[in-house]
């Protein structure tokens, strides 16, 4: 349990090495033997305790050996360099799983499953993401170019709309299936060419996914 309290309300956008639809949505283990991704969210409206974090992004890079949960993964957090002192630390906290109670969103659960987490990285984040759309662009100069783009139906081209819904999921209710193309430098490396891609509406607490 945690004494901290803490709010979000915002947009993600998440593209993993995984086929469309991602094995680890259903408990099953990932396409390729392994997990690559890249996780940015943009805070809409947040708080953490009295410090405000509305306007905030965020981004994670992640890549683990296996799947998920047979841990030995590593991490790099990038937070928006807009943030000032009292927002960064907060900020990172919440992304690094901290302040929250066991098991309640997916950051506090990946980060038991990580034995290496990069030293922070405070850079100017551009993020837009339009979840119905299943559109989106992120952009850290020097370390990340990730695009979001809707599934397309292969012999009529035309956008293909499917949704995942998890009534007691620990990232979201409901996210939009898309895919999404990412090439990363710094400490973790990643090249991800039109693979699994998620949007989604975040609501999240100290406590879990708010409904």
């Amino acid at each position: 349990m945690t004494n901290v309290q803490w709010t979000i309300r915002g947009r993600e956008f998440v593209n993993c090495n995984c086929a469309y639809g991602c094995p680890c949505q259903f408990n099953a283990l990932p396409t390729h033997g392994d997990c690559k991704a890249v996780a940015a969210f943009d805070i809409v409206e947040g708080h953490h305790d009295k410090t405000r974090l509305d306007g905030l992004k965020a981004v994670a890079v992640l890549a683990w050996p296996g799947a998920i949960h047979e841990g030995k993964g590593e991490a790099l957090i990038i937070v928006d360099e807009r943030a000032d002192p009292e927002q960064r630390a907060p900020l990172l906290r919440i992304a690094s799983g901290q302040y929250t109670e066991p098991g309640a969103i997916g950051w506090q659960v990946f980060s038991t499953t990580l034995t290496k987490v990069h030293d922070p990285v405070f850079a100017a984040i551009e993020f837009e993401v339009d979840v119905d759309a299943r559109k989106a662009r992120l952009k850290v100069p020097g370390f990340i170019e990730t695009r979001g783009e809707p599934i397309r139906n292969p012999v009529t081209s035309a956008e293909h709309r499917v949704r995942i819904d998890l009534p007691h999921g620990f990232e979201y209710s409901l996210a939009e299936m898309g895919r999404g193309w990412s090439k990363t430098l710094g400490p973790i490396k990643l090249d991800l060419s039109d693979s699994y891609g998620q949007f989604a509406n975040l609501y999240l607490c100290q406590s879990g996914i708010v409904h």
